[in-house]
């Protein structure tokens, strides 16, 4: 019969461990703890504490930024799940110097770092000047859209809110009337089984009657929001900073983080978070936040002058664009048509779709009468003669409603849902002062078609190694302020995780 050595799982076993030796050299926690003991000023932190005379000891700040950076290198978000890592992950408990703070301490801890987050950020950045990291002269800015801690089902304008609130009060009405009738016996429909329990509609009701008052309470408190065609835009209950936004994956309530990025080592110089859809205002706020960074670590104020700038079609607009040539920076942002006037895509189908719809060459234009006929043989009339739009000088032509009305061809004719006659616009000039279109020309050169493509290779891969290697794949905080402290923190860990690699062993 075979002889194997018994084991027992009812004892306790105490290994010695060394915390130190948890914390090797070349490791990213190693480069954690010693950048947070021997290159970050905490001492930002002390003016929070009020207990050097009375009261009991706190956790150090070091500890708690420490757990903090290496939990989200980690893909650990929520603060009861980094609690738990301090009491049973070894990493951890080196660290903590075998600490236990609790998850509310932790939290706190992150929401708090307003005033603290730029220049703790800023001295990761100083090492990485000092490691050799930033090479200042090629910058790339890009941002991702991410879920944050709030619901799109509590958003809309005020208006639509206001009917929400009065489907719930109607709601309730019904509910209160059902139970009144049960409670008489006078719906004979009723019988057992086909109603939930006394006390579970009896929460029903309370529940509705909560959320139509906070509705109330909210709408009583705060002001419509206006976007800049002066129209109201959408409100959020839950998180009003936040905002509606479009992606891949379909619409999300959350926040837009924003990224410059060093092409060297791909170094954040720069990270923020706006509660925008739109990247057309990013550029002055971000190139001025890393302006003053790069302030912070000793550099003058036309650190970014001359340097070269890269961004994706979503920056393309004239704010944008006049802002880099306030900065004197020689930037590169195409327009989003600027890959059909590349001659390398014309073999590509995505750039180059299969017409569906009529296009203006299939109108015929009559120069004496000047106007247009439609492929049904219908006359356009000029309604503007010079209207300006994306660099260009369009005459409008507008066909007639009952024309438009019954005509066979309507589908392939009108584009938008419920037109109901067609416009024709013709580009009859070009404004050539137009900062978008001096841009475009700018991209469409030999020298822009070799510099633009360098931006994939500089700003995206920092964006797969938070959301995808560090799995941040939403904020857990509501808010500007604390999403911000939160989308920096990640990009400090994305710093310390180049220095780790690249600079000190």
């Amino acid at each position: 019969m075979a002889k194997f050595t018994p084991y027992d799982y009812k004892q306790m076993v105490m290994p010695p461990i060394f915390l130190e030796d948890q914390l090797s050299p070349g490791t990213l926690e190693f480069a954690i703890h010693y950048l947070v003991e021997n290159r970050m000023d905490l001492s930002l932190f002390d003016e929070k504490y009020k207990n050097d005379e009375m009261g009991r000891s706190a956790y150090d700040p070091k500890i708690l930024l420490k757990i903090v950076l290496f939990a989200y290198s980690r893909g650990l978000m929520g603060s009861r799940r980094i609690e738990r890592a301090c009491r049973e992950n070894v990493t951890f408990m080196a660290l903590t110097c075998g600490q236990k703070p609790d998850h509310s301490t932790i939290a706190a801890f992150v929401s708090s770092m307003k005033h603290e987050i730029g220049p703790l950020f800023c001295d990761v950045l100083l090492v990485c000047e000092e490691e050799g990291l930033l090479g200042g002269t090629f910058f790339a800015l890009d941002g991702v859209k991410l879920p944050s801690n709030a619901s799109r089902q509590w958003s809309g304008t005020h208006a639509k809110l206001q009917r929400k609130r009065e489907r719930l009060e109607a709601k309730v009405k019904q509910l209160l009337k059902e139970h009144e009738r049960e409670d008489k016996g006078d719906d004979d429909s009723l019988g057992p089984g086909s109603f939930r329990g006394r006390a579970s509609r009896e929460k029903q009701i309370e529940r509705l009657q909560k959320q139509a008052e906070r509705i109330e309470k909210w709408l009583s408190e705060n002001e419509k929001k206006y976007g800049k065609n002066g129209k109201e835009i959408t409100s959020n209950i839950t998180d009003n900073e936040s905002a509606k936004m479009i992606t891949s994956h379909g619409y999300i309530q959350g926040y837009n983080g924003q990224a410059l990025v060093d092409d060297k080592h791909q170094v954040v110089v720069h990270g923020e978070a706006f509660g925008t859809v739109s990247d057309h205002d990013h550029v002055g706020p971000m190139m001025q936040g890393a302006k003053e960074n790069m302030q912070a670590i000793g550099h003058d104020e036309d650190y970014f002058s001359d340097t070269i700038f890269v961004a994706d079609t979503n920056y393309h607009s004239e704010s944008n664009i006049k802002k880099c040539q306030e900065l004197e920076l020689d930037a590169y942002i195409p327009d989003r048509y600027f890959r059909r006037r590349d001659p390398r895509y014309t073999t590509q189908k995505r750039y180059w779709p299969k017409r569906k719809k009529f296009h203006l060459e299939d109108f015929h234009h009559d120069e004496a009468a000047d106007h247009y006929v439609c492929p049904n043989g219908k006359r356009l009339k000029v309604k503007a003669r010079e209207l300006y739009r994306d660099g260009l000088v369009y005459r409008i032509y507008v066909a007639e409603k009952k024309d438009c009305k019954g005509c066979t061809l309507k589908l392939k004719c009108l584009t938008a849902r419920g037109a109901k006659r067609k416009y024709l616009w013709v580009p009859i000039a070009v404004q050539l002062t137009n900062l978008s279109r001096r841009m475009a020309g700018k991209v469409d050169t030999e020298m822009g078609r070799k510099i633009y493509p360098r931006r994939i290779a500089i700003a995206e891969p920092v964006f797969a190694n938070i959301r995808t290697h560090k799995r941040m794949d939403r904020f857990t905080l509501r808010g500007k302020v604390k999403v911000n402290i939160q989308w920096m923190l990640y990009c400090m860990v994305h710093n310390i995780g180049k220095i780790a690699n690249y600079g000190f062993t």
